[in-house]
């Protein structure tokens, strides 16, 4: 069987490599893929949103499966068109997709469907957004409306924070056109948990519990990023509370969309936050995580291309994933800067070093010039281990983070601080 992986980051590093581990695939191809992908696949230069072209590739060679890793061409519509062109692939539809799409849409959802989340308000003026703000109660959370990678999310303690998130988005643009209209939420106390799911739009598989650290910095200081590192399980969260988001998050969301008409296919992310009133959903991402990708997928005991080959064909139910008892820990070396300006083109030292069978380094920003690699993105790396308890695994991923190097890299020293507690 023939796969095209759509994407180029360390997500899609993961999802190859977990692909290629299936009997029944014969070849990837990754679009348009990178210099540390192509490692193990075939990289073909279309881009992600170059739609058409990513349709005729898979008709000309023939492909089997095709498995979308970043969000836009999913909002785009990609699985529509391919659908149309009777092609097989795995993602949710443009109409479903705008769970991640639009934070608007995906409040409305939720409200309409009693899924529990954040009190908002949305708006698409500045005006009246200030004047809102200026008599709130703080903290609060903005959010860009659309798609920002992201980092279109700020929590403001301040008027005068809340203030510089509206100009920044709303009047410097700098989210584009995701930024035009800002959802204003109220402050949730608790801890983040990253729930994922499969559905083929009537049966469900739940994966395992992974926690991201979005924040820049130790101690979630610092901006919000795409994600600083994750580890899986979470020792914190017991069976009965697991049950709990399945129950009230993902199959509520999988029956909302059914009623609305739109059936959700592929993978369904929710950010939750637990609060002492329960789980509350912060947003949806239609697609699997990054860097909680490069965990999940560590501990996965599965034939991942049957389990996506039977999403789409609607018999989920027929397949078995069981998980590695072991614990997974994510570190994400960035440039330094990130997630504002950063520099490229620092030569990475350390890659070829032998960090033993239970570490896999992923590729996020990298470019291989003359046998060298330099770094060529705002993430560079996902260091992975496994180890036989969150501890272990920690030091296992820290251990081969210290054998790599480059100018001004950046990452988190406190990956899974919240497990250890």
């Amino acid at each position: 069987m023939k796969v095209l992986v759509i994407g180029s980051g360390a997500r899609e590093h993961a999802l190859c490599w977990k692909l290629k581990q299936s009997p029944k695939v014969t070849r990837i191809y990754a679009a348009p893929g990178s210099d540390g992908i192509g490692q193990i696949a075939e990289c073909v230069p279309i881009k992600v949103n170059e739609l058409n072209a990513l349709a005729a590739f898979a008709r000309e060679q023939r492909i089997d499966l095709t498995v979308v890793g970043p969000e836009d061409p999913l909002v785009e519509g990609i699985v529509d068109l391919f659908q149309k062109k009777q092609l097989r692939i795995y993602g949710p539809t443009r109409k479903a997709a705008r769970l991640e799409g639009s934070k608007d849409f995906a409040k409305d959802i939720m409200s309409r469907h009693g899924i529990q989340t954040a009190g908002h308000k949305t708006y698409d003026q500045p005006a009246p957004a200030l004047e809102y703000l200026r008599n709130c109660d703080y903290p609060v959370v903005l959010k860009a409306d659309g798609l920002a990678a992201g980092k279109g999310v700020t929590i403001a303690r301040t008027f005068e924070e809340a203030e510089a998130a509206i100009n920044e988005s709303m009047v410097a643009k700098r989210f584009g056109v995701a930024g035009r209209r800002v959802l204003i939420e109220d402050f949730l106390v608790g801890e983040e948990v990253s729930v994922h799911a499969i559905s083929d739009g009537h049966n469900i598989l739940p994966l395992c519990l992974a926690q991201d650290h979005k924040a820049a910095l130790d101690g979630d200081e610092g901006e919000n990023t795409g994600g600083m590192g994750t580890y899986s399980p979470l020792p914190q969260v017991s069976s009965e509370v697991m049950r709990q988001l399945e129950r009230d998050v993902i199959v509520q969301t999988i029956h909302a969309m059914n009623v609305e008409g739109e059936p959700f296919k592929g993978t369904l992310f929710a950010g939750c936050m637990m609060t002492k009133q329960g789980p509350k959903v912060l947003e949806y991402n239609v697609r699997f995580g990054d860097p909680e990708t490069q965990s999940i997928l560590l501990r996965m005991q599965a034939d991942l291309f049957e389990v996506l080959s039977a999403t789409i064909d609607g018999r989920l139910d027929q397949v078995e994933v069981n998980w590695d008892p072991r614990s997974a820990v994510t570190v994400v070396l960035a440039s330094g800067g990130y997630p504002r300006e950063f520099e490229k083109g620092y030569k990475i030292k350390g890659l070829d070093s032998d960090f033993g069978p239970d570490v896999q380094v992923f590729h996020a920003g990298t470019k291989k010039v003359d046998g060298q690699w330099f770094t060529n993105g705002g993430r560079v790396l996902s260091v992975c281990a496994l180890g036989a308890d969150l501890p272990d695994a920690r030091r296992k991923a820290y251990a081969a983070v210290e054998r790599i190097h480059f100018d001004k890299m950046q990452f988190r020293k406190d990956i899974g601080h919240r497990g250890l507690k």
